[in-house]
């Protein structure tokens, strides 16, 4: 199979400038999907409560490095075996991790940015609890959870990315941040 090159910086550049009238669409449509997703009390509030829980526990106790990284670097492993390449190394630690590939592209690189895997992982836990014991009475707390789960994502993400990150640095920074904007933005909705 012909391997194919990657794609020069300069043209991903373009590329992301040619998106920005995208992302500026993209949020519209999700500021319109979020202010018509149900009613407050059972949606909006517990995602906020959540997110707050969350904000108190990363203002005054110690970061859980370790899980952030250990799902930042399980989030590029997950990509790497959903386009087919396998893992040769894995390696999490609260001071940083890496994954050793054979296949890699701009969605591998990036994903753990856009990609919340916590907080997906609070959807499929919920989803099998709605599928297997009917937890429709339990939505309040589903809410709650994925807004605690996606703040995780947001705080950590943006305290790591004060540090340079090579999977930012590879792609370009305007390319890397249209494609984390879109793709934080297609997981949302």
């Amino acid at each position: 199979c012909p391997t194919i090159p990657p794609v020069p910086k300069w043209i991903k550049f373009i590329i992301a400038i040619l998106l920005l009238p995208v992302c500026i669409g993209a949020g519209k449509t999700l500021w319109m999907v979020l202010s018509r997703c149900g009613s407050a009390d059972t949606t909006l509030i517990p995602i906020g409560g959540g997110a707050a829980c969350w904000l108190v526990i990363y203002w005054l106790l110690p970061k859980p490095m370790w899980i952030y990284v250990f799902g930042h670097e399980l989030t590029h492993a997950i990509w790497v075996w959903l386009f087919g390449g396998s893992v040769k190394k894995f390696k999490a630690t609260s001071e940083g991790g890496h994954v050793i590939v054979d296949k890699t592209n701009f969605l591998i690189a990036l994903s753990p940015y856009f990609f919340p895997l916590y907080a997906v992982l609070v959807v499929a836990v919920f989803l099998a609890g709605h599928l297997i014991w009917g937890w429709k009475n339990f939505f309040v707390w589903f809410h709650l959870c994925v807004g605690a789960a996606y703040a995780f994502h947001v705080t950590l993400t943006a305290h790591v990315l004060k540090t340079q990150q090579s999977d930012i640095t590879s792609q370009g920074y305007l390319f890397s941040g249209v494609v984390i904007f879109l793709g934080n933005v297609l997981v949302l909705l």
